[in-house]
């Protein structure tokens, strides 16, 4: 980057083509330009060591501390790399926890890495090639490793809020499969009708309770909705369980299928506010891997529950796991974000975000508050009504295209049928194999190791890929399904495209309708693209629900083809007119970067005169070590590890209390 070194420097020209040329530096010391050398690549005080991001001037975001941006002599405030670094992290990764949003997570640390490590090397001179190369190379590594370094950290208030929020999503995927096995022993005589009405009510409820779960968030609190949601599923569940018919049945679906709608929007948004950027995508996979053990549970409790004495059982478990969540409650936090919403100066938001991420000092939790509040204001919609920020949504000819695409595919994923196997599979078995429970639960299974599959891919394939493969792979198996009804194949051979289907399903059209919310729109349209999304997949799911019984006594072997025709539309869809959302380019996200950072800071760079009192001891220490070494290795007397350490020679100082 010859000619991009000197644009920018002051007083140099400037190259049109470099995306560094708009971006403000300090003027470098006569020292840097002298001195700067390879020994500034071997300080060890971390991205502090490095140069500084100073503002331009105050913030102006609602609520911020002024020390966040002014010093106390009242001069700029400055930020090192990496703690501008974890701002653009709350600036760009939606507050929500999404299963696969490692992926942009990482993108985002690692283009921010890279944009300061190439400022850093810009604002030395006289380094050769080599030499900026390791400097470069250097920084990047120490800003990314820092920027990582808060996925490590798992405090005792976080783990809390994560089980009590996974074992919501634990509810969610139990009552989507608990009504598989019991049809024939759950007041029998009941007809088809009543059956798909109970099962089909769980739908019916998921939406009013999705409407009703962002409400109560903002108005109660993510801690006070979140109580709410764990009473409505003990409701459902003791309802569900002393049921005196089915039509109870059907109204205890309807009220569990409302707390589960209620959890399917208040759990990415509690955790997401809970935990780091760096986390959201990795407690979204939790909170996913919760759902679909869930379904399994479901059917492994089918087998010594699903009789005509122990049914209630297997619907008390419910009622049990939301017992256990109430027990657990007491140690739930609040979510800072909220408390930060409506009081910028919370002093319980600061003790709380003093817990999540285990600080010791005020300054820290300060800074930490300064991102919140600056990660807020980046997605804060800037219209005040949902109905208002979907105007803006349609009004817009790409973000119209997007949004369109995500509807599609969220009525593609339930229209696919999976819900259809998910819901009924035990009754699809019968005359397939001996036992249906066992085909029921090895589905369940293969779901669970395919939703570990899928997160293994979504790291090196495309969401695109990842939608073709997914409907190309459905669409094969419900054509080997059909065949195998029409006994062209084996019953075994159902058995195993079941399987195939609900593997291809969930590496793909089961996930990736939600991710690409979060990656196809700026942070502060996700809420209510997310919002209509559930909408209308809960609706969906409803119409599969209460449908398919009927679908599969009138179509017979041929009750698949309609799942078949829709996966071809999604195929054809998602190869013309579907955009690729893996994730914006280093590149982009670099030049990015540079178009607004400059607009807000400037950079000054460090020399190796100006090093920091930390920097310079441990610098001291290491040099002195080498030289002892070095000296011991020419004398012969060097310890390569082979001979024993004489006891003698260690000295044994006695402790005083005096």
């Amino acid at each position: 980057m010859a000619t991009e070194q000197s644009s920018l420097l002051p007083g140099k020209k400037k190259d049109p083509l470099d995306p560094f040329a708009n971006m403000n530096m300090g003027t470098p010391s006569n020292k840097v330009r002298k001195n700067a050398s390879i020994s500034a690549s071997l300080r060890l005080g971390g991205s502090s060591s490095l140069g500084t991001f100073q503002f331009k001037e105050p913030m102006d975001v609602p609520g911020m501390v002024k020390s966040y941006s002014i010093s106390a002599d009242g001069s700029m405030g400055f930020l090192t790399p990496t703690q501008l670094g974890r701002q653009e992290l709350y600036e760009q990764v939606p507050f929500q926890a999404v299963f696969g949003l490692q992926k942009k997570e990482r993108l985002i640390s690692e283009a921010f890495a890279n944009f300061a490590a190439e400022i850093d090397v810009e604002g030395a001179e006289n380094l050769t090639d080599a030499e900026k190369n390791l400097r470069r190379s250097r920084a990047s590594m120490i800003i990314l490793d820092e920027l990582e370094f808060e996925a490590a950290v798992i405090t005792t208030p976080l783990v809390f809020a994560v089980v009590c929020a996974s074992l919501c999503q634990f509810l969610v995927g139990y009552n989507t499969g608990v009504m598989n096995a019991p049809e024939a022993v759950v007041f029998p005589g009941h007809s088809t009708g009543v059956w798909s009405m109970a099962v089909a009510a769980f739908a019916i409820g998921g939406p009013l309770g999705a409407i009703a779960g962002g409400q109560m968030a903002d108005s109660r609190g993510r801690r006070g909705a979140l109580l709410i949601d764990t009473w409505t599923f003990l409701l459902g569940g003791l309802m569900q369980t002393f049921a005196l018919d089915m039509y109870t049945i059907i109204i205890a679906r309807f009220v569990i299928g409302f707390a589960s709608g209620f959890s399917s929007v208040l759990v990415p948004i509690y955790l997401g506010e809970l935990a780091p950027p760096t986390l959201r995508g990795t407690l979204g996979t939790l909170t996913q891997f919760a759902m679909v053990i869930g379904i399994l549970v479901a059917d492994l409790f089918a087998f010594p529950f699903a009789t005509e004495s122990l049914w209630r059982l297997l619907f008390g478990i419910t009622a049990i796991t939301a017992l256990l969540q109430l027990l657990l409650s007491a140690f739930l936090l609040e979510s800072p974000r909220w408390l930060l919403n409506r009081d910028p100066n919370s002093l319980k938001a600061r003790y709380i975000i003093k817990q999540l991420r285990g600080l010791r000092y005020d300054h820290e939790v300060e800074t930490e508050v300064g991102y919140f509040l600056v990660g807020g204001a980046a997605q804060q919609q800037e219209t005040q009504s949902q109905l208002d920020v979907l105007k803006e949504l349609m009004s817009h000819r790409k973000l119209r295209q997007f949004f369109i695409a995500c509807i599609i595919l969220q009525v593609g994923q339930q229209f696919c049928g999976i819900n259809a196997v998910f819901y009924y599979s035990t009754s699809f078995f019968k005359g397939v194999i001996d036992n249906p429970l066992v085909g029921t639960t090895i589905v369940g299974a293969v779901n669970v190791v395919a939703t570990y599959v899928a997160l293994l891919l979504m790291d090196s394939c495309g969401r695109k890929t990842l939608i073709l493969w997914s409907s190309a792979g459905m669409f094969l198996s419900c054509i080997v399904i059909m065949m195998s009804l029409l006994h062209i194949f084996g019953n075994m051979m159902a058995l195993v495209a079941v399987n195939v289907y609900v593997s291809f399903f969930e590496i793909g059209l089961g996930p990736i309708p939600w991710l690409i919310v979060a990656e196809m729109f700026e942070a502060k349209y996700v809420s209510v693209a997310m919002s209509v999304c559930s909408q209308v997949n809960w609706f969906c799911n409803f119409l599969i629900g209460l449908s398919f019984p009927y679908i599969n006594n009138a179509l017979g072997p041929y009750s698949f083809g309609p799942f078949a025709a829709v996966l071809a539309f999604i195929f054809v869809f998602a190869m013309y007119k579907l955009p690729e959302t893996q994730g914006t380019t280093p590149a982009e996200l670099t030049a990015d970067l540079v178009r607004r950072k400059s607009q807000s800071v400037v950079y000054t760079p460090n020399d190796t005169e100006t090093e920091g009192a930390i920097d310079a001891e441990w610098r001291k220490a290491m040099e002195q070590i080498m030289q002892e070494e070095e000296s011991e290795m020419n004398s012969g007397g060097y310890n390569y590890g082979f001979q024993e350490v004489d006891q003698s020679e260690e000295q044994h100082v006695p402790l005083s209390f005096e």
